[in-house]
């Protein structure tokens, strides 16, 4: 039990809620579970969002990338709050961009934290590879933003991967 008390720590992290915390964990259980009783089938359904039907759930790899920005709080208190917003906003437009060049989506914006997937809702092959690229290429690009005072601006960076379910995989209740 500690381990799942540890992942969902880790998954309120990432800025998951409640739901879909409970809903990820229960689903890696069952997957935990079927995959040491049978392996997939060769007739396993598209990976193609479009092709799945709205109630199908489908395993896949998935790779989730949060990056933030270092001393964003040491940065609130000696920059203006309109100059501080013109950066994050920087910073954003930044690791948007290079998270987008990579086939990656922007789930969520959390102040200067952001939070993507690489491989959903469209899949890749190589989605790990796609998040390590784009994470060389934000480091890069976000080293070149300074701040008023020459200061240049860090950002750190996590990535994750593993299999995953994706779609609807709780019933909707009656209708």
């Amino acid at each position: 039990m500690s381990d799942r008390t540890s992942d969902d720590n880790d998954l309120a992290q990432l800025g998951l809620s409640l739901g879909y915390r409970r809903r990820l964990l229960k689903t890696i259980a069952s997957l935990d579970k079927s995959s040491s009783a049978h392996s997939l089938s060769s007739g396993e359904k598209s990976s193609d969002p479009e092709e799945a039907g709205s109630g199908d759930a489908e395993r896949r790899q998935v790779t989730v990338m949060f990056a933030d920005m270092v001393g964003s709080t040491a940065l609130s208190a000696k920059l203006d709050p309109e100059l501080l917003g013109v950066l994050i906003r920087q910073y954003q437009d930044v690791v948007a961009g290079e998270i987008g060049r990579y086939g990656g989506f922007v789930a969520k914006f959390m102040g200067d934290g952001v939070l993507a997937y690489f491989g959903f809702p469209r899949a890749f092959e190589d989605a790990a590879e796609r998040a390590v690229r784009a994470a060389i290429g934000i480091l890069s690009k976000v080293g070149a933003i300074e701040t008023a005072d020459g200061t240049r601006v860090q950002a750190r960076i996590g990535i994750a991967t593993g299999l995953v379910v994706v779609g609807e995989i709780i019933g909707t209740g009656m209708a």
